[in-house]
């Protein structure tokens, strides 16, 4: 079980005096305060299970959050394409200003069967010992049976590790050779029906109490273009309570700094063309990232849009997928006679060579950051609030924070927050409340970062679709634009958004304003959205976005 008396970030701990707070952390302190959740109001969460004020979603009026940052896809040792120790990787994480983060180690047969994942496990154990400020959970990256990867991970528990290795040895496809590179075509309507099959089995542990939680995220949706649109709402309405997204930008977001990995890079190593294996129904632009942005996230009208049109909540992250960090110098170390990494399931510890060596991404909380709303401190509460969709996501340190709320006109409670639904009668009149804290420091790369425009991107609801391969949402477009570049602070912005006539979501876009042109679908649905960079020349910082996660307006009678 998760441990009692979890120790607070330093930055929410009244007993760590603001003196000795930088200035990221005394921000995050002032927006603790503001939401009357300092000290004993927000410890304790790691005995408690979500409460009902956390569940709630209604127009009555969604509890005060606190964000916590995190990072749900990070390598080490046990994966054998990367290269780093836990204590590394939970340090930096500390170190950039984690609060959780999640180990998932890549499906192999080291890892199942010659005990990689104990292995593992005793590390972690030693980690989270070591590291107590920061939630450390252990997790798995799926080879999804005819597609591409998942990030799986529970909290705590005397059966994390169990639940790991039965679900990696019955449904990984990798294991059972039903991924790409394997025999004959891996997309077939047995390996689908696998990975759906999974899915229900891992939602049944959670229900049945074998663990307490467990949740499910595709990773890298648009890389190979493998993850057709009727996959991903399979998997979504297989088992809803536990498949709740996607990582809406991949990691590897220094593959295209200049000069560094060659003149074909892309951010996100996106550098791929369709294969036999793609779905044929992605266009080429598919394969490229967007303001760093999978195309699936970064298209307004979309796939990502597509999705939520149905009316149903899939979310959005951002991560580092961290396996050999840019300009770093350490290199794997040498195998001992005999052994390899099937039979050890670990790499050999890093060596220091003082040289740079070759590397696509950065550290855990470096650039890529995913923002969770909870209401106390603890593994559950993480969780919970990733379920529920109160999550934001944003690239190099971009603003400090953002809250969202939608009310109706006259109402005096906070309003519906983000994953949340607000239920209105028709002709009801709604606002979008956004209160943003501008960067309060300079960035990893050394600047303070400058939040220049925030647009509103409304998608009309209209049920499930007739066709699960669709991916457009026709009704889905930019509604508003505020140009916000010369404040600074903490402000607060009120948005009319109407009279309702039928239910909609309303999501929110931010970036730096470096680089942007017309949409994909044109300058009428998306004015000035990301656009891909130039082969090898795709400098991250200077091109830095954040999205929200949508907030649903449902009309009823």
């Amino acid at each position: 079980m998760a441990r009692p008396h979890q120790p607070l970030p330093t930055w929410a701990d009244p007993d760590v005096p603001a003196e000795s707070l930088d200035p990221q952390g005394l921000s995050r302190r002032g927006l603790l305060r503001s939401a009357g959740l300092f000290g004993a109001a927000f410890a304790g969460g790691a005995l408690l299970a979500p409460t009902a004020a956390e569940a709630n979603t209604s127009d009555l009026g969604d509890p005060h959050l606190a964000y916590l940052v995190g990072d749900h896809h990070v390598h080490s040792v046990y994966s054998h394409d990367a290269k780093y120790t836990f204590s590394q990787l939970a340090r930096a994480a500390s170190g950039y200003g984690l609060d959780w983060m999640v180990f998932t180690e890549h499906s192999n047969f080291g890892h199942a069967r010659a005990g990689g994942a104990e292995a593992e496990h005793r590390e972690i154990v030693q980690a989270r010992r070591d590291n107590r400020r920061t939630l450390i959970f252990q997790g798995l990256e799926w080879y999804i049976p005819g597609a591409e990867h998942c990030t799986v991970f529970s909290p705590p528990g005397r059966h994390e590790v169990d639940l790991l290795k039965r679900f990696e040895e019955a449904y990984d496809g990798k294991l059972l050779g039903y991924t790409a590179g394997a025999p004959g075509h891996p997309d077939t309507p047995r390996n689908e029906a696998h990975a759906v099959k999974a899915l229900k089995w891992l939602d049944q542990q959670r229900r049945c109490g074998y663990v307490d939680d467990v949740l499910v995220l595709a990773n890298h949706p648009l890389r190979l273009g493998i993850d057709s649109p009727h996959e991903m709402r399979a998997w979504r309405d297989a088992a809803p309570g536990i498949m709740i997204g996607m990582e809406g930008a991949p990691g590897a977001q220094a593959a295209a700094i200049p000069g560094w990995r060659g003149a074909n890079s892309r951010r996100g190593e996106y550098e791929n063309s369709p294969s036999e294996n793609s779905w044929p129904g992605y266009p080429r632009e598919a394969y490229l990232t967007y303001g760093g942005f999978d195309w699936a996230t970064a298209t307004v009208g979309g796939l990502w849009d597509a999705l939520l049109a149905e009316g149903k909540l899939f979310s959005v992250t951002s991560n580092s997928d961290v396996h050999r960090v840019a300009f770093d110098t350490w290199k794997n170390g040498d195998w001992l006679p005999g052994q390899n990494f099937d039979n050890t399931g670990r790499l050999p510890d890093p060596v220091n060579t003082a040289e740079p060596q070759p590397g696509s991404d950065f550290w855990p909380g470096q650039f890529s950051r995913t923002h969770v709303g909870v209401t106390r401190y603890g593994y559950r509460q993480v969780m919970a609030g990733l379920r529920a969709g109160r999550v934001w996501v944003d690239h190099g340190q971009l603003v400090d924070g953002i809250e969202v709320r939608v009310n109706k006109e006259h109402c005096a409670g906070r309003g519906v927050t983000l994953g949340g639904r607000l239920r209105v009668r028709r002709g009801e009149r709604i606002f979008l409340n956004v209160t943003v804290t501008t960067a309060s420091r300079p960035n990893h790369h050394g600047e303070v970062p400058n939040l220049a425009h925030l647009d509103v991107i409304r998608g009309a609801v209209r049920g499930p679709v007739a066709d699960r391969d669709a991916w457009r949402a026709p009704n889905t477009r930019v509604v508003h634009t505020a140009d916000v570049g010369g404040r600074r602070g903490r402000y607060t912005l009120r948005i009319p958004l109407g009279r309702v006539d039928e239910s909609f979501y309303v999501r929110l876009r931010g970036s730096d304003g470096r680089r942007n042109g017309p949409g994909l679908l044109g300058a009428s649905v998306d004015p000035h959205g990301p656009i891909t960079h130039e082969p090898g020349n795709g400098d991250p910082w200077l091109d830095t976005w954040l999205y929200t996660n949508p907030v649903f307006v449902d009309v009823v009678r």
